[in-house]
């Protein structure tokens, strides 16, 4: 394992800005003496990098080094032709990088990382820096399947190193509200949660897009960019966004939006793994009376039904359906005709005996919690949202975690260290592996295609086996192209 740069006190520049810290209290000169207003001394700053410094990258890494508070060593992007170049503009002291290997290999000093590239390389970038000591921010999903969110998990865990995933919503304030409303039995037992999306929001449905390598970018590195997945030729439509609706690369619905709609049930009703899960997808046909098959893609729709074991919080056991392609649930009685449901394209029913809470997705939107009771009370949380800092501050609270240290009390304070967000990634990504194993197909003894895998798949989460259906394992984890293994 790597260890640490240290100073010749064997003390690791790390522990340095932690001393520092506690030892700044006791100071009888004020810092703005020294350095004048503001200032902020090298040592008390946070060596930052970037895997990913484009689109959603450019705004995370933004975040994290907090107006400038904190240094941004280093950018890692495989094209900064694209949206990386905000990031460069924005930092044009870092270095560059197209590898995150090479990178935290030869950037002894970087303390944390944000990674913010596609789903497929999340689990080996964050393997590879938290080998190497590194905090790490990860996007959400936290990883592209569920064998990899465990190891992440564990491996958080035994490196003592701080880390958050990139579901902004789960530092969302108006969440207390909802949790509030549970926390005093304002709807009684829970027994069904609903939750929707109009995503896919990209192309998603149909046949893989055909290579075109002659419109390769030149600054565009594609073998990294392929990372883990097979090498094939270059095809422009998966890069730079709609690599999402593909498996070798993306997590499709469920993975862009379903860590922030599923985390508000999960984390309000303290649910764990699911011990379960069902689905059937929307078809599409091209031609009469035989859907197409496009098994190397997401659906362009699916119904997803968990099921998961009494909590404390829920006091019964819990059935979660999930809806995306713009399927919705029926509108309950208990909400009046005239008034949406959730957030319209995206929400969440926590339904129970005395009631039902709904709400919108947490992530950039207005939560707009509302309770709604079966003797016609209504209680309705704000309907905006004043954010005085970007984000709910998710990636400012994940630095400050990071300078205080693992085990800290801002580091047991972030909402969504590996330890919550581990288990609830798992059961987003268990939607997707029912929907792979819904789709398995093979040849009957009359030669008709005979879909095998569509039934209940019961789930073991601490072997993560499915125990009923062999072959459905074999989505738990992935094939990885040499040279990327986890």
């Amino acid at each position: 394992m790597h260890n640490p740069k240290k100073n010749p006190e064997g003390q690791t520049r790390r522990d340095f800005i932690k001393n520092v810290a506690i030892a700044s209290s006791f100071m009888i000169v004020p810092r703005h003496v020294l350095g004048g207003v503001g200032f902020i001394a090298p040592s008390d700053q946070l060596n930052l990098a970037a895997i990913g410094a484009g689109g959603k990258g450019a705004s995370d890494i933004r975040n994290a080094s907090v107006n400038g508070r904190e240094r941004v060593a280093a950018l890692c992007d495989v094209d900064f032709s694209g949206s990386a170049k905000a990031s460069v503009e924005r930092f044009p002291d870092a270095k560059r990088y197209a590898d995150f290997r090479e990178m935290l290999d030869k950037e002894k000093d970087i303390d944390a990382v944000t990674i913010s590239t596609p789903d497929h390389v999340h689990g080996p970038a964050a393997k590879y820096a938290m080998e190497r000591g590194k905090h790490v921010y990860v996007q959400k999903p936290m990883t592209h399947n569920i064998k990899e969110a465990r190891m992440l998990t564990e491996m958080a865990r035994s490196q003592k190193v701080v880390t958050q995933m990139g579901n902004q919503g789960g530092s969302n304030d108006l969440l207390k509200l909802v949790q509030k409303w549970v926390d005093d039995d304002k709807i009684g037992k829970i027994s069904k949660v609903e939750v929707w999306t109009n995503r896919p929001v990209w192309p998603q449905g149909g046949a893989f897009p055909k290579p075109n390598p002659s419109a390769k970018p030149d600054a565009l590195n594609w073998d990294l960019w392929l990372g883990p997945s097979p090498e094939i030729p270059y095809t422009p439509e998966l890069h730079p966004f709609s690599w999402r609706g593909w498996w070798n690369y993306g997590t499709g619905a469920l993975g862009d939006v379903g860590c922030h709609l599923i985390d508000i049930p999960f984390r309000t009703l303290g649910l764990h793994y699911p011990t379960d899960a069902e689905c059937s997808v929307g078809s599409v046909y091209s031609g009469m009376w035989t859907p197409d098959y496009h098994p190397d893609g997401c659906p362009a729709s699916s119904f997803i039904s968990l099921n998961f074991a009494e909590t404390a919080k829920s006091r019964s056991p819990i059935n979660m359906t999930w809806m995306d392609g713009g399927i919705k649930p029926a509108h309950p009685d208990i909400i009046p005709a005239d008034q949406e449901i959730g957030g319209g394209a995206n929400g969440v029913l926590i339904i129970g005996e005395k009631g039902i809470i709904a709400t919108n997705i947490n992530d950039s939107s207005p939560l707009m919690p509302k309770l709604y009771l079966n003797d016609g009370t209504q209680e309705f949380g704000p309907q905006t949202e004043e954010n005085l800092e970007p984000e709910y501050g998710h990636q400012r609270k994940w630095v400050d975690a990071c300078k205080a240290g693992f085990g800290s009390s801002e580091h047991k304070g972030l909402t969504s260290s590996f330890d919550y967000a581990g288990p609830m990634t798992e059961t987003v990504l268990m939607g997707n592996l029912a929907i792979r194993s819904y789709m398995l197909r093979r040849e009957n003894s009359k030669g008709q295609p005979e879909f095998y895998g569509r039934k209940k798949l019961l789930w073991d989460g601490d072997k993560l086996l499915i125990t009923n259906f062999e072959e459905a394992n074999q989505f738990v984890g992935r094939t990885y192209r040499e040279g990327w293994e986890m």
